[in-house]
């Protein structure tokens, strides 16, 4: 029997190789492809043959989980992405789903659920754990607007977001984004009141805890 090809991207070293090395002696798949990033991975499969499964790392520099989804999902759409995280928050499910991912691994799963997800997502398609498929049917459930408000965001709101947790100043934001600083204010307004937090410090903290910026 062919080995299920896995791509895995990672910026830990350690964990990518304990990874790598639990992976392989599942006996049904053989990582092909490892990388630190999703330019390292993207150079890679324009080099090598194509994996059937690729584990990406949410957070990571250079190019993170959501944009190097994105790519993949444009480019090699037949190709199966899991996301490997250790966000769960509603927005940041969302915005996964959004970016054409199969599944969600937190990185605290046993190594038997890792195995049972891959076999899942390569024979039927997609896995979810049992707390991402609650927190997501909680959202659609209620389906109460202020709920999908706060967690489908624009690609503009998550940049902006993602430049609040820097050191910049508004000013230096308002460059960075070319937008004009009469703008930078409206759109941090319009996010205090519907991520309903009241100041810059607010507006980061909801950035980290739904993976939006690299830490």
């Amino acid at each position: 029997m062919t080995p299920i090809k896995i791509a895995l991207v990672d910026d830990h070293q350690l964990l990518r190789i304990a990874l790598v090395n639990l992976i392989n002696n599942f006996g049904d798949f053989k990582v092909i492809i490892e990388a630190s990033n999703g330019k390292e991975l993207i150079k890679s499969i324009k080099s090598n043959s194509l994996p059937d499964i690729i584990i990406l790392d949410l957070n990571m520099p250079e190019l993170d989980g959501y944009d190097t989804s994105k790519w993949l999902n444009s480019n090699y759409p037949d190709i199966k992405i899991v996301m490997l995280t250790m966000y769960d928050a509603e927005a940041a499910l969302i915005r996964l789903l959004r970016s054409g991912i199969r599944g969600f691994l937190r990185k605290d799963i046993h190594p038997t659920e890792l195995k049972q997800a891959l076999i899942h997502v390569n024979e039927i398609g997609y896995y979810y754990t049992n707390s991402s498929i609650n927190r997501l049917a909680t959202i659609f459930r209620l389906n109460k607007e202020d709920i999908f408000n706060k967690t489908i965001l624009s690609e503009e709101e998550v940049t902006f977001l993602q430049q609040t947790a820097t050191d910049q100043t508004y000013k230096e934001i308002s460059i960075t984004l070319g937008i004009t600083l009469r703008n930078v204010d409206h759109m941090r307004d319009q996010l205090f009141e519907k991520l309903e937090v009241k100041s810059r410090v607010g507006l980061a903290l909801f950035a980290i805890k739904n993976g939006l910026v690299h830490i």
